[in-house]
């Protein structure tokens, strides 16, 4: 039997006993990875690539600050980038020359900064930037970006991972966005290893939490004592407004004269305004209408909000669930989507899509979507309908007065 010739690509050929002391001259272990070890013991790794068609040679670094698992990491790396058309040595003097002074925190109010000009929820922003404040600028803010590794990031999320999950999620997703907009700028050499440290820590329980939703039998009797109530009364209709087009907090409030056609009875949200990021038309019924009309006699005439706290500035995001609390009820607005889809499925005869539709809902998968060209846009109508007139008191009613205070019931969509 021939024995096995050893080719010149032979892969792993060094070893830890080779490394104690190895020999002057030049040690090859494969994939074009050499040690290269000077007369007075000096030893360094270098690596012979093909870089876009000519050949080079790649410092790895030194022996004594390198080993040998870390040469092949590095070497498999380069050949992958230059097998794809790179050049790692170009990669390896950029990272070099990175802005040395340019720390985690540096990075993220950059970041922060970037992604706050297409944010909708002022809110939203605070909180983006309050939680790496609060959890990941003790440990990584003062560290240079470009330095961060896993086990950094590790040490802030530790802590937390476990104990408030909601929160870890937030901060390892917002982490990772920072240190992959650092290497982007050409801040860092690699990207965020938050993914891979998912695996490293215990495996953490999915949390779904259900918005607070009021029982559909008891919305018109919430309706008529919100009518009777002594709160302001733009804060009395866009509540009833929000209850009866089934919309979102947001869209509600940040609602504009020029969305609105009262003499088609439509709303039409722009996308940038919708949670889908697609515009949504909404067919109003005569009781919207009013209110509207009625907003529309109160307009300062300022600025263009339908739904106005004063003159040209919208009612504030926490305005309508006071009012729930001055009523004390448990409930939030956000909830009475819920109670209209139930509604929806136990007293109408409409099929599921048409109040998914009414909430902006996406149906089905890719396949279906592309053959479903309609809104459903008359249909949805027809349901806001009957909506209204159960909201206004049309049928069965469970008083209001009677009602057990409000607990959580259903799951908002």
């Amino acid at each position: 039997m021939v024995g096995k010739k050893l080719g010149a690509h032979q892969e792993k050929r060094l070893t830890a006993l080779h490394l104690r002391k190895p020999a002057p001259g030049r040690h090859a272990d494969g994939n074009g990875l050499y040690l290269e070890v000077e007369p007075n013991g000096a030893a360094r790794w270098m690596q012979r690539l093909v870089i876009q068609g000519k050949r080079r040679d790649m410092g790895l670094g030194g022996l004594s600050l390198v080993s040998l698992a870390e040469a092949r990491d590095k070497a498999l790396e380069n050949r992958r980038i230059a097998r794809a058309g790179g050049d790692p040595i170009a990669r390896a003097r950029a990272a070099k020359a990175m802005d040395a002074d340019k720390t985690f925190r540096d990075a993220a109010l950059e970041c922060h900064a970037m992604r706050a000009k297409k944010w909708r929820n002022e809110k939203h922003a605070g909180q983006w930037l309050s939680t790496l404040e609060a959890y990941a600028f003790p440990t990584l803010g003062n560290m240079r970006v470009s330095a961060i590794g896993s086990a950094d990031v590790m040490a802030v999320l530790t802590p937390i991972w476990t104990d408030k999950p909601e929160t870890a999620r937030r901060v390892r997703h917002r982490v990772g966005l920072v240190l992959d907009y650092a290497r982007a700028k050409g801040w860092r050499a690699e990207g965020s290893p938050t993914q891979e440290l998912s695996r490293a820590l215990p495996k953490m329980a999915r949390i779904k939490r259900h918005q607070p939703a009021m029982p559909y039998a008891e919305v018109p009797g919430f309706i008529a004592a919100l009518r009777a109530s002594d709160s302001r009364e733009v804060t009395k209709d866009a509540l009833e407004f929000l209850i009866i087009c089934a919309a979102r907090t947001g869209e509600v409030l940040g609602a504009r004269w020029s969305e609105i056609d009262l003499a088609k009875a439509v709303w039409t949200v722009p996308g940038d305004r919708m949670k889908a990021g697609k515009p949504h038309a909404v067919p109003l019924t005569q009781r919207a209408v009013d209110i509207l009309s009625a907003r529309k006699e109160a307009h300062s005439g300022v600025g263009g909000y339908v739904f106005e706290s004063k003159p040209g500035k919208p009612l504030s995001q926490q305005a309508l669930l006071m009012v729930m609390r001055r009523m004390k009820l448990d409930y939030v607005p956000h909830g009475f989507r819920s109670s209209f889809r139930v509604y929806a499925a136990e007293k109408s005869n409409l099929p599921r899509e048409v109040a998914e539709a009414a909430l902006a809902h996406s149906v089905g998968n890719a396949v279906e979507a592309a053959y479903r060209r309609t809104d459903l846009f008359e249909k949805r109508r027809k349901l806001m309908t009957a909506w209204t007139a159960w909201c206004g008191g049309g049928a069965s009613v469970v008083s209001f007065a009677n009602a057990r205070r409000a607990r959580p019931t259903n799951g908002a969509p």
